[in-house]
């Protein structure tokens, strides 16, 4: 059964009609040329992958922050607090990971708590990898108050592909360490906010969204 899941995944809901239209247009390729037929079916395995949504299992232990994306660690630095939540005066710790379009793109909330606010921001679509991105591009915030009280915000920032920030929660739930907070459709990346935790990642770092141990109270 292991073996079977990981070879055909649970798919993300927002994911079917992608799979639909990338085998109906293979069909059409097929018609013209077996060539043009064989790579639309190699885009095809590769869409269905690319919205596997599988089972995660986190740590459940508020003195760690898990990473809430799977991809490449691309910076860990003191950063000013994202100024659309009102907390550009505070200093954080914060952490960039980068998906790319082989990346699981579903992503997780890194503690247990209480989503207090989600602001959207709409914008460009620039390369998720440059500096930049955090500022310029779509992107969504997530302030999530822990049970100690302390806020984690957890942003998704739309890349040069993606196209739409799917939310999977709202304001008020409670959430446990872990849970599905939404995706990103076509390589993006995921910004963690946080202090009164020491970084356990580096950069260029691989990471699990749901069980990589991003930081340690």
């Amino acid at each position: 059964m292991i073996m079977i899941d990981k070879v055909f995944p649970k798919i993300h809901n927002e994911g079917y009609k992608f799979i639909v239209i990338f085998g109906l247009v293979t069909i059409i390729l097929y018609f013209f040329s077996s060539f043009l037929g064989l790579v639309g079916f190699i885009l095809t395995i590769w869409c269905y992958y690319f919205f596997r949504d599988p089972e995660r299992v986190s740590i459940n232990d508020e003195d760690y922050l898990v990473s809430p994306a799977d991809g490449l660690v691309l910076e860990v630095q003191e950063a000013d607090g994202p100024k659309e939540l009102n907390m550009e005066d505070k200093k954080f710790i914060k952490v960039s990971i980068f998906m790319n379009v082989f990346d699981c793109h579903v992503n997780r909330t890194p503690c247990s708590g209480k989503l207090a606010e989600i602001i959207y921001k709409p914008g460009k679509f620039l390369n998720a990898s440059l500096d930049k991105a955090s500022e310029d591009n779509e992107r969504k915030y997530y302030k999530i108050t822990n049970l100690n009280g302390e806020n984690i915000i957890v942003v998704q920032i739309a890349g040069l592909l993606a196209r739409r920030i799917v939310s999977e929660v709202s304001e008020n739930e409670e959430l446990k360490q872990g849970d599905r907070i939404g995706m990103i459709r076509f390589g993006s990346r995921a910004d963690i906010y946080f202090n009164n935790y020491t970084p356990l990642v580096k950069v260029n770092q691989k990471t699990i969204a749901g069980e990589t141990l991003v930081a340690k109270r």
